[in-house]
């Protein structure tokens, strides 16, 4: 009885573990201080990361151009910065044309 007790609590452990873990996959944790006019040219689109649900840090989160056979690379930007909102303005008005 003391074996499947100790069994089952195991399973449970393991299982809130990787869901605890699987929850922060998409998170930016920290911001870049700036970007490169090269990397600015390779922004693919952008996406708003607010501080609800599991992130606890609001950000901008660039999608950079997929180089070949990897997969695509994020850069998280402070939205406060002025460059920051300067390069929004200019993506959305690139997405409009």
């Amino acid at each position: 009885m003391k074996f499947q007790a100790l069994f089952f609590l195991l399973i449970l452990t393991c299982m809130y573990l990787s869901l605890a873990q699987g929850s922060f996959g998409n998170c930016c944790l920290g911001h870049v201080v700036e970007m490169k006019q090269k990397a600015k040219r390779n922004i693919e689109s952008y996406r708003i990361q607010e501080t609800d649900g599991d992130c606890n840090t609001s950000a901008v989160v660039f999608l950079m151009k997929k180089p070949s056979r990897k997969k695509p690379r994020t850069v998280c930007a402070n939205p406060n910065d002025r460059w920051v909102q300067e390069l929004i303005e200019t993506l959305d008005r690139r997405m409009q044309n």
